[in-house]
């Protein structure tokens, strides 16, 4: 693949903007194993291999990802949307590259893998891969999310029951219940899902009596939340991560 094809596949511009990046003298490959020096390239149109290419625009390093999957620590006060309507977007957290990939569909860079609310912390996955965002958002692929939420008064066994049995929301006749639940603290609930509904840890809390004051995705699957993650910081997804995912 020529050098200006894989800067645009991994979202640094159109091609000719590419094409200008390398002929300007601002992009180096590193050729060889882990540890060699990065080489300065200035032919936009030299074939390389892209499986495993690593390389440096401007200064910085990054290797070619076919497709991306990541992982962000959501902080508080951010929206989980593209154009959000009063808080900053999780998107101004992630590079430029990241939100510029190019797509066939309108939308371009990664997406995220559901929603948080704006005042949700958390693990939140992205993607450009449209079959990995849905088989992590779909309820029948049984995806489990576990949220540490933080109640307003204290927690009694009949309500940790209650949903575990299922409750109904207002917008479905159906009951919605934990996959598990267990009382942590007196404000303490950790609550596991396979499914996402809007509001729906509120919601389900709220119809046991209770209120929600704070909440935090700790899980998905089997992928746990880095505790070397900041709030606001993302990486990529490893394979071992991946596996994790997996139903």
């Amino acid at each position: 693949m020529q050098l200006q094809d894989i800067l645009y596949s991994q979202g640094f511009g159109t091609r000719r903007v590419c094409s200008g990046l390398v002929q300007q003298g601002l992009v180096e490959v590193f050729a060889g194993a882990q540890g060699a020096a990065a080489e300065r390239v200035t032919d936009s149109a030299l074939d390389l291999e892209a499986a495993g290419l690593r390389f440096r625009v401007q200064g910085v390093d990054w290797a070619y990802h076919e497709k991306a999957y990541l992982m962000l620590h959501k902080p508080a006060g951010t929206e989980c949307s593209q154009k959000p309507s009063a808080w900053p977007s999780i998107y101004t957290l992630l590079p430029a590259p990241l939100r510029q990939r190019p797509s066939k569909s309108a939308v371009q860079g990664v997406q995220a893998v559901g929603r948080l609310d704006q005042d949700t912390t958390g693990l939140l996955l992205l993607s450009d891969d449209g079959q990995f965002i849905h088989r992590m958002s779909s309820p029948k692929k049984h995806v489990s999310k576990v949220y540490e939420v933080q109640t307003k008064h204290p927690l009694d066994p009949q309500q940790v029951q209650r949903l575990l049995e299922g409750v109904v929301l207002d917008d479905d006749p159906r009951p919605v219940k934990a996959a598990a639940c267990e009382a942590v603290a007196p404000l303490h609930l950790r609550l596991t899902l396979l499914e996402g509904k809007y509001h729906q840890v509120k919601r389900m809390v709220a119809a046991v009596g209770n209120r929600v004051e704070g909440l935090h995705r700790s899980r998905i699957g089997g992928l746990e939340l880095p505790a070397d993650l900041a709030p606001g910081q993302w990486r990529w997804l490893s394979e071992a991560d991946l596996a994790l995912l997996k139903p």
